[in-house]
């Protein structure tokens, strides 16, 4: 798949845009701060419904405006698709195909992108709730069951901790709705737990040759999850359920002291080895780039896998984080088979044929225009 058009209007410093894509890579060159992340952001925006960069949707609209509007039009294998996403201070609303959608459950996952940006080199050595969140973000965009667990879920620990709050501060005595929310918060994190298992087992299959190829076959990658309840893998649903339900009822006085959920989901993580060692803990920074780069090629051939599309890589100025050995690898692995947004001040340096034959936009102050 590939974004054709798209077309902004009060998107961050964009008052208005429209511009045509071609089905390779697309670099987007300019000085910092001018707009070339703002359109990145935009393409995984109407993508994800949400900012890989803010969890406030308000920053999103231009200064002193009511709304922000993204418009894309997206060639898949066997149709053409519009897609439409409007951001006020009441919210989003999504359209697909000219018809808005109820939950944007229904929308996330109509058009597949992989980020790669600097931060995403945290994804190894930063903390849990960066890997939850990458975990949660990819398997939304090929599940939407998921998403709509995840948001079932939120909701229900919210509610739970705010009771286990009343009950520290004595305001509530009685346990029972306790339990009922304990119990349907259980149901929620065993589903989530077994999609996460079986996403991530899928994610180390691709990631470990990746690895493997990266570091000359000197390097074997392993991931592991690493949930907050001694759960396992293997085991039916009902066997998780049992277990939740024993680690609660140990846990009960300790949750009310405190005033929160200890246990769940919201509590997991995401460990990766190499060589049989803690990449995070014991790997040096060029086994921890290297790891960070085989999970994010490895995204790309799982959802191809998944969808039988590959979906639009975004690469925001991470080139020049990369060497030159890795960053030849990742333009070879890409090369003639995803379309690519690369966001970078110069391709100076970067000696690669899928350059030389890309589509070269420049931005400054907010205004993009096609360098022939």
């Amino acid at each position: 798949m590939y974004i054709e058009a798209l077309a902004l209007k009060n998107y961050r410093n964009y008052e208005e845009l429209f511009i045509e894509f071609e089905n390779k890579v697309n670099v987007i060159l300019g000085e910092n701060a001018q707009g070339k992340t703002n359109v990145m952001e935009s393409i995984y925006v109407l993508a994800m419904a949400k900012s890989h960069r803010t969890s406030n949707d308000k920053e999103l609209i231009r200064w002193d405006e009511e709304y922000a509007k993204i418009e894309g039009r997206v060639q898949k294998q066997y149709s053409s698709l519009p897609l439409q996403l409007v951001i006020s201070k009441k919210g989003k609303k999504a359209r697909l195909n000219h018809i808005e959608q109820q939950k944007l459950s229904q929308y996330v996952g109509n058009m597949n992108v992989v980020m790669f940006a600097p931060e995403d080199l945290n994804l190894v050595k930063g903390s849990p709730q960066v890997r939850r969140r990458f975990i949660d973000m990819e398997i939304g965009q090929i599940s939407p069951i998921y998403l709509h667990d995840m948001s079932q879920y939120q909701k229900i620990l919210q509610q739970r901790n705010h009771y286990l709050k009343m009950l520290q501060i004595k305001k509530q005595t009685d346990q029972t709705m306790l339990e009922i929310l304990t119990e349907q918060f259980i149901q929620v994190a065993v589903k989530i737990i077994a999609k996460r298992f079986e996403f991530l087992h899928l994610l180390a299959k691709w990631a470990g040759p990746i690895h493997k190829g990266i570091s000359r076959g000197l390097e074997t990658l392993e991931i592991n999850y690493k949930p907050s309840v001694e759960v396992l893998e293997e085991q039916e649903l009902s066997k998780m359920v049992t277990c939740f339900e024993e680690k609660f009822g140990k846990v009960k006085t300790k949750e009310i002291e405190r005033g929160t959920t200890l246990f769940g989901p919201h509590r997991d993580d995401l460990l990766f080895f190499v060589n049989g060692r803690d990449v995070q803990t014991f790997g040096s920074q060029g086994q921890q780039r290297t790891t960070a780069l085989s999970v994010k090629l490895a995204e790309i051939e799982l959802i191809q896998a998944e969808i039988g599309e590959y979906p639009i890589l975004l690469l925001d100025d991470v080139l020049s984080e990369l060497d030159d050995y890795r960053q030849s690898h990742l333009l070879n692995t890409i090369q003639g088979k995803v379309q690519t947004f690369v966001t970078t001040t110069s391709v100076d340096g970067i000696d690669h044929q899928t350059l030389k034959e890309a589509s070269t936009f420049q931005v400054s102050s907010g205004i993009i225009q096609k360098v022939d």
